[in-house]
């Protein structure tokens, strides 16, 4: 974007910082950035000599955590921006042409949703289109979509699940080898001139509802309910598609939030686009539903891989489900139908259910009595979708997977997330149970009885500095001495410690985990002599540490409030004395 001259002016203001690396990084950012507007972002922090934040968008790169390449937009090699997209398709291409050799038969897949920053120029559109152009400028066939869908619409991996482990490093190190824009990879009009450019919209959406027809158990019951919903698309993707899977499974389409059912990458009716924050970001849905008479709300994120469920109840209060309720309700449901189908208790052995290892244990309960096959993934649905795709190679039937952060996957239709399908499943549960006269919050009381009440608490606080969140949990690990980790937490006594960070795994007779390392994020699991379960983790997307704690009572114990206390008095224990927030300067989550 600028001349040489301009190029010679930034190295001189910055040379005074001795910083030879950070110098070059600027260097490499004005002569291959051609967006104009990061680009002059760029320009002014040099012109300002701001050398801190130019250190933190130039100096490091976007790896790969629980969910792909994630950051902010902006400028930077740090950021997302119309550069480090190319540049990371550019990685891709270099990996896939080395080790898929009918890459140019086979062809990549790419979709968008619909965020977005005016001040960078950054749509997701625009860097759906980038991508395309690197893959077409290389002759590889790109199947992109002509508008936003859905995340789960869109295959990660040849096996349809996102990338994980060694893929994810190698091409990180490809990225790192091809950082230099292609001359050709700039050139968006190739999606609309090069004949390897398909549409796969109506296709893969006619072959999505077509599926939806595999976890529908009851069209004809659908048609009937006198149940009404509502749903918010939370300014994202999801209108159009949750209205289709409804009506897939002979409901009526769904009530929409008018003023969140079309995209705004402003997300201008909400303090924050996460239906996971509960009842406050939910106001506009549940006036309407209360409005129309309509007793449950379903809300999808904005790339609507993700739901949160409301129900009203009897006094007119509204119930917000926790991820790890849903869970146990789709868990629930999806198992009954499944029997309804197998009468053979011998079937029943080859089915699995998959949650993350910091969600519920209630799926786990439900394996215990009922005889089929649990397992724990790390955080993350990557690992749920790479561990379906194994377990089906074996002969297992995955019916239910979660992770508590509103993450659900109901069968194996798509190995993600996907609240589309979710959202219809919810509905047509709902609607069988109205035919019981049981609301889905009485029959979670009845799988609690019938299991174990699982109760829990997840919350976090915010830490912007990258060396306390590294102080906070090498004390942790060493808080007895070197590699001696603590034996209590207030008045409660630690029995076992898991460390995924480390490997360590002191419940193992080797003292290594079974999970696979997780060296690039914290993740530490204590467990309670009280038999409570907490784990503390820092979020791959956010400067946050999450803090999740759990008790798993016995089938039939009903001291519900007493186990609460405990609970809650754990929680806090954890919070104060291992994270310190005061000491620490931490941000509590705000209510």
């Amino acid at each position: 974007m600028g001349s040489n001259g301009d190029l010679d002016a930034h190295s001189q203001c910055l040379s005074s910082t001795g910083d030879l690396v950070l110098d070059k990084a600027v260097h490499q950012w004005m002569a291959w950035d051609k967006n104009p507007q990061t680009w002059k972002q760029m320009e002014s922090l040099v012109r300002e000599g701001r050398v801190v934040e130019l250190r933190r968008r130039l100096c490091s790169r976007m790896t790969f955590g629980t969910a792909g390449l994630r950051a902010e937009m902006g400028a930077g090699f740090a950021c997302i921006n119309d550069l480090t997209v190319i540049q990371s398709t550019q990685g891709m291409y270099k990996y896939l042409a080395k080790y898929v050799p009918d890459l140019k038969k086979r062809g990549l897949v790419v979709g968008f949703d619909t965020r977005a920053q005016t001040s960078s120029g950054c749509t997701s559109e625009r860097l759906a289109r980038l991508t395309a152009a690197v893959m077409l400028c290389k002759d590889v066939p790109v199947y992109l979509f002509s508008t936003y869908v859905p995340t789960p619409f869109v295959v990660y991996w040849h096996n349809g699940a996102q990338i994980s482990s060694p893929h994810d490093k190698e091409i990180l190190r490809c990225i790192e080898e091809s950082s230099e824009p292609w001359p050709e990879s700039w050139n968006e009009d190739l999606v609309e001139s090069s004949l390897l450019r398909r549409d796969p919209l109506e296709d893969v959406c006619c072959s999505y509802m077509e599926e939806l027809n595999t976890i529908c158990f009851h069209r004809e019951l659908n048609t009937m309910s006198p149940l009404k919903f509502v749903h918010s698309s939370f300014h994202g993707v999801g209108h159009n598609y949750v209205q289709r899977a409804f009506q897939q499974f002979g409901f009526p389409p769904p009530i929409p939030v008018p003023e969140q059912k079309d995209p705004d990458p402003d997300f201008s009716t909400v303090s924050c686009p996460n239906p996971e924050e509960g009842e406050s970001v939910l106001e506009l849905s549940l006036r309407l539903a209360e409005r129309e008479e309509a007793r449950i709300v379903v809300a999808t994120d904005p790339d609507a891989d993700r739901l949160a469920v409301a129900e009203q109840n009897d006094n007119c209060g509204w119930k917000v489900f926790t991820g790890n309720e849903l869970a146990a309700l789709l868990g629930w449901w999806m198992l009954f139908n499944w029997k309804e189908a197998h009468p053979d208790p011998a079937d029943t052995e080859r089915v699995c259910m998959l949650a993350t290892t910091v969600s519920s244990k209630i799926l786990k309960a439900f394996a215990r009595i009922e005889g089929f096959h649990f397992e724990e993934t790390l955080p993350g649905f990557k690992w749920i979708g790479n561990r379906i795709h194994e377990l089906t190679k074996t002969g297992k039937e995955v019916i239910f997977s979660f992770e508590e952060s509103i993450g659900f996957l109901c069968g194996n239709m798509v190995l993600d997330k996907d609240g589309v399908s979710t959202a219809a499943v919810v509905a047509e549960m709902a609607a069988y149970l109205h035919t019981k006269n049981l609301s889905m919050n009485q029959q979670l009381i009845n799988v609690y009885e019938i299991y174990g009440y699982h109760i829990s608490r997840t919350s976090y606080v915010i830490c912007n500095d990258p060396p306390t969140i590294h102080r906070i949990f090498s004390r942790l690990r060493n808080s007895g001495g070197s590699g001696v980790y603590p034996e209590s937490c207030g008045d409660y006594c630690i029995t076992h410690i898991r460390d995924v960070t480390t490997g360590y795994d002191s419940s193992q007779p080797d003292k290594k985990c079974v999970l696979p390392l997780s060296r690039n994020s914290q993740m530490v699991t204590f467990t309670f002599q009280n038999g409570i379960v907490a784990t503390l983790r820092t979020s791959g997307t956010e400067p946050k540490i999450k803090y999740y704690t759990e008790f798993c009572a016995a089938p039939g114990e009903r001291d519900i409030s007493s186990l609460e206390e405990e609970l809650r008095k754990v929680t806090a224990a954890l919070v104060e004395e291992f994270l310190e927030p005061d000491k620490n300067s931490l941000l509590h989550r705000s209510v």
